[in-house]
């Protein structure tokens, strides 16, 4: 983390959370996960504090929500472009070719 921090609020965790840390915490393989989802956080091999450990996970559940709202964007776009594709055909058969100005 190499930004400025500029607040410290509580977080309020369940015991479902505290499990879930724990695994983190313990797990190579989810340590691993956090550090592809989050590359600006700790490496998979350092050891972290809980706040270092819980602002890499905040960071990588904003990156997935961050990526899941451009999906829901781009799949809009699609749509969009398929309900035009008919117009831009009808507009296209509609213009004279660029050959039949030539003398």
């Amino acid at each position: 983390m190499s930004d400025r921090v500029v607040r410290r609020p509580n977080v309020p965790l369940t015991a479902r959370d505290e499990t879930d840390l724990t695994l983190l915490r313990a797990s190579p393989a989810f340590r691993r996960a956090l550090e592809r989802l989050c590359p600006n956080g700790p490496s998979a091999d350092a050891d972290v504090g809980e706040a270092m450990l819980l602002h890499a996970v905040l960071e990588a559940g904003l990156a997935a929500i961050r990526m899941s709202a451009e999906e829901e964007g781009y799949e809009q776009l699609a749509v969009d472009y398929a309900e035009d594709a008919g117009a831009r055909r009808r507009m296209s058969r509609r213009r004279l070719p660029a050959w039949t100005d030539e003398p």
